[in-house]
């Protein structure tokens, strides 16, 4: 309230002046503006500019000294700004067969993880809190939440995952629940989900549904999707269709990336921030700043744009 009573007698004091310079332009009006004593049109509406830019001044100026001060350090990212990225991670032993990469000669586990070293080269990763959820026979977060991405990666190329699980087919739905599940109380459309996979066993039915913190959605698919590598008495391959349907379901994009790499359009759309707009984030220190910017500004270009376009007579001196 402060700040407000500040700006109602800073605009009550222009009024007052502005009244006072009123009765002083009637007496000079001929000798300001010509013979008829008449300013251009929109000179009217210069005293309630000027009473509004006092005001606003007043006020910003005000809010300014009372609000709490925002300071910055190197590298740090304000809460409202953080975003999630939660990477479902397929690590059933069919992601250890050699048929992926643009030459066929690398496990669909190691061309995962090239496929997740370029996602985290093209996104802002910095502002992306990072979830990894391991799915194989069901699902289990491995990591909440963590700003390290080398520790992402170390996870994704260092640890064989599988173990954690017992005997059975690859429960990918069961990695998607958990990733909603966790995602569930994050603030809406905050969140990116990444799900890579061979599409290895994948049931026709029983799609989790996301939480509206989920803003987009990628599916990635590794290893070979026509020839494809015998395991556990049957010939596993790329399921694109099936990954590809997933993906449709879930409202997201599919990609075969056994061979090139997630194209940048592709992946802008699953990673684009869906924040609020600016307008609707701004506080009132940045209200503040705004109103101090726009009255100190009108206050100094009044006067010249006065002298320049104030009057349509043309002052002329006549020669003796």
């Amino acid at each position: 309230m402060v700040a407000e009573g500040s700006a109602l007698a800073a605009g009550l004091l222009a009024v007052v002046g502005e009244l006072l310079h009123r009765r002083r332009l009637r007496r000079l009006g001929h000798l300001l503006f010509g013979p008829r004593a008449r300013a251009a049109g929109w000179v009217a509406a210069v005293p309630w500019l000027r009473v509004l830019a006092h005001a606003g001044l007043a006020w910003g100026l005000v809010t300014l000294l009372l609000v709490e001060p925002r300071v910055h350090q190197a590298g740090e990212v304000p809460e409202e700004e953080w975003r999630h990225l939660v990477l479902v991670y397929d690590v059933s032993p069919s992601m250890l067969l050699r048929d992926a990469g643009p030459n066929g000669d690398q496990t669909r586990a190691e061309r995962a993880k090239d496929l997740v070293e370029s996602l985290f080269a093209r996104v802002p990763i910095g502002k992306f809190k990072i979830t990894v959820v391991a799915t194989y026979n069901g699902a289990k977060p491995v990591v909440e939440d963590t700003k390290d991405v080398e520790l992402v990666r170390h996870l994704l190329g260092s640890v064989d995952m599988r173990y954690a699980f017992p005997t059975g087919s690859t429960k990918l739905f069961d990695g998607i629940a958990e990733a909603a599940r966790i995602a569930r109380p994050w603030r809406p459309r905050s969140a990116m989900l990444v799900i890579v996979s061979d599409g290895d066993t994948v049931p026709a039915t029983g799609m989790p549904e996301l939480p509206p913190s989920i803003g987009g959605t990628l599916v990635i698919g590794v290893g070979d999707h026509v020839a494809g590598k015998f395991i556990a008495g049957h010939q596993s391959r790329q399921d694109a269709s099936t990954l590809r349907q997933v993906a449709t379901r879930l409202g997201g994009e599919f990609h075969n990336g056994n061979k090139r790499q997630v194209p940048s359009d592709v992946l802008a759309a699953a990673a684009a921030d869906a924040r609020k707009p600016l307008v609707e984030r701004l506080t009132r220190r940045e209200y503040a700043l705004l109103a101090t910017v726009l009255g100190s500004a009108l206050l100094a270009l009044l006067p010249l744009l006065l002298h320049a376009f104030g009057t349509r007579w043309p002052p002329a001196s006549t020669a003796p």
